[in-house]
């Protein structure tokens, strides 16, 4: 009888360690809400029978819907001042249509018109000199970067002046894709227009997917929170903010007795 009493002691110690350990690691379905609201945001809320998760869940369908108005709406602009851009800037350039990617139009609304690729019908290659138009800026700045003196030509056979060519020859635009504004500065304003339209939709549409994101880990955090506290106390819990008048706000916990 005398050893019973050790024994007994060793044994509740170990179920108080035990409980201690319970107590530190949280049950795997704690996490369940959370993850739940990270990939749909409100469910973990919803889950718990708690209002607010149709909160976070309106959020998010308003989110994918402004977003996906927004990208339509950048898109719709795009085509605007693609078929623009065909039908009167290169349209006695290129008989068919041949898109490529946004810098070039970015290109179009800065310059009137690309110059010539080549500047000699023969067998000479001659760039475009005149820096008004996008291809002579280009070969301004070859001139600039490669020459000792952009206004005097070295020997065409120099090292420096085929570097200026090559360095020309990958950044002009080809015969396949030069245009011209000239005469239609109507149309480059419309076009201007149609590109800072696309333009401001798009980032637009791009902030939307970041507050998809942050709505995504609020709601997570959020359910993470309410689920721990319910787990510590026992007893259902969760947490609560309220936004007030000014830059004051309120974070409110509450637990179910």
């Amino acid at each position: 009888m005398k050893g019973a009493a050790p024994l007994a002691g060793l044994a509740l110690i170990a179920a108080a360690s035990a409980g201690m350990a319970q107590q530190q690691e949280p049950p795997a379905s704690v996490f369940v809400r959370p993850l739940a609201s990270l990939l749909v945001p409100g469910t973990g809320q919803l889950l718990a029978h708690q209002d607010r998760g149709a909160v976070y869940l309106a959020a998010e369908v308003y989110l994918v819907s402004r977003f996906l108005q927004l990208d339509h709406e950048a898109m719709l602009e795009a085509r605007r001042f693609q078929n623009l851009a065909f039908d009167v800037a290169r349209r006695s350039y290129l008989p068919v249509r041949r898109d490529t990617i946004f810098e070039y139009y970015e290109q179009m609304e800065r310059f009137a018109e690309s110059g010539s690729y080549d500047g000699d019908p023969g067998p000479t290659f001659v760039p475009e000199t005149d820096p008004q138009t996008y291809n002579g800026a280009v070969w301004l700045l070859a001139r600039r970067t490669f020459w000792e003196n952009p206004g005097v030509s070295p020997d065409p056979t120099s090292p420096e002046y085929w570097r200026a060519v090559q360095f020309y020859q990958a950044r002009a635009v080809g015969p396949n894709f030069q245009w011209s504004w000239r005469d239609h500065s109507l149309e480059h304003e419309v076009f201007r227009d149609y590109i800072k339209r696309s333009d401001t939709a798009f980032r637009r549409a791009q902030n939307q997917i970041g507050l998809l994101l942050a709505n995504h880990v609020l709601s997570a955090v959020d359910a993470l929170i309410s689920a721990r506290m319910s787990a510590a106390a026992g007893r259902a819990a969760q947490m609560q903010t309220t936004i007030g008048p000014g830059p004051l706000a309120q974070l409110r916990f509450s637990v179910t007795f």
